[in-house]
């Protein structure tokens, strides 16, 4: 078995430590997050997937059998927590909650890197390709999830989709690759894109920092017990299923998809439900235990992540 000693030190505190600075700044400096979100979303983000995508090394077939992978986790994920939520009886804003808490991992600030880490430059391919087609869903499935009963919020949010960058550059970039149409990697346009590109990952990992400085869990740990012990646990080995039922020829491809898949709840679905939910879940605000779920899911994924690119990276599991 891989050292956890090993595997924390190079895969996960790397992350923890950034991260951690965002956290300090964030609790100690008034930080315009607004700003430093739309710089991520509009610029890095994009340019990380544009680059990623258009120089993979990943054969189309990989490309297409990860996309198959992610829309499959995804079904079964959705259908497990919808099932969860059901059976104890919970409100439509809490079942909306815990879905997509439970649904949607943080592939993006937390994912792309850990997966760099963890499985060198196939794992950060891999990864950027489950950014990218995740994030079509999320701003189509998930605002779906997140303003039931409400099909006017509903539309409008969808519409949203073709408002983000980086649709866009999943489009111009499969493009790109199909006319060959790729400049050398080593041409100013590319070295362009690269510099932005380095710089996309500590970026989105001071932010993720500052965000979760900003939560506020109190009293309200206690009710996302539950929905961070399916997250955290269960969906893990959904992504496990997968990716064996789907059988990846690439050992890094099946191992980094089974590690996106287990990574702590998005921060995204925060977004949705403050634009797209009301009302309350155990009692407090559902903006409030989603916060907390994210926050919670964040800190216990130090261990469960730790633990999980062992088992991965001894080839136990696939």
């Amino acid at each position: 078995m891989v050292s956890l000693v090993s595997v924390f030190a190079t895969a996960i505190l790397p992350i923890v430590a950034v991260g951690g600075v965002g956290y300090l700044l964030g609790r100690f400096r008034d930080v315009e997050t607004d700003a430093l979100n739309t710089v991520v979303v509009y610029v890095l983000a994009p340019a990380l997937v544009f680059h990623s995508l258009a120089t993979t090394t990943l054969a189309q077939s990989t490309l297409l059998r990860i996309t198959v992978a992610i829309l499959l986790f995804h079904v079964l994920t959705v259908l497990v927590a919808e099932a969860a939520g059901r059976l104890f009886g919970v409100s439509e804003t809490a079942l909306s909650a815990i879905v997509l808490v439970a649904a949607f991992p943080n592939t993006g600030n937390y994912g792309v890197p850990v997966s760099n880490f963890a499985f060198g430059d196939t794992g950060r391919a891999t990864a950027v390709v489950y950014l990218s087609v995740q994030a079509v869903l999320i701003w189509t499935v998930g605002v779906y999830i997140a303003s039931r009963g409400s099909t006017e919020n509903r539309l409008e949010g969808v519409r949203r989709v073709f408002s983000v960058p980086l649709v866009y550059a999943v489009g111009v970039a499969l493009v790109v690759r199909a006319l060959d149409l790729v400049p050398p990697v080593d041409s100013t346009a590319m070295s362009t894109v690269q510099l932005v590109v380095d710089s996309a990952i500590p970026v989105m990992l001071l932010l993720l920092g500052i965000q979760l400085a900003r939560t506020n869990v109190g009293s309200t740990l206690s009710a996302v017990a539950g929905v961070v012990g399916l997250k955290m646990v269960v969906v893990p080995f959904i992504g496990i299923g997968v990716a064996l039922a789907v059988g990846f020829s690439d050992p890094a491809v099946a191992r980094t998809f089974v590690l996106e898949g287990a990574m702590p709840s998005a921060v995204t679905p925060l977004i949705l439900v403050g634009e797209f939910s009301e009302g309350e879940v155990a009692g407090v605000p559902v903006t409030e235990f989603v916060s907390t779920a994210i926050f919670a899911t964040t800190v216990v994924s130090v261990v469960t992540l730790t633990v999980l690119i062992a088992v991965l990276q001894s080839g136990v599991v696939v």
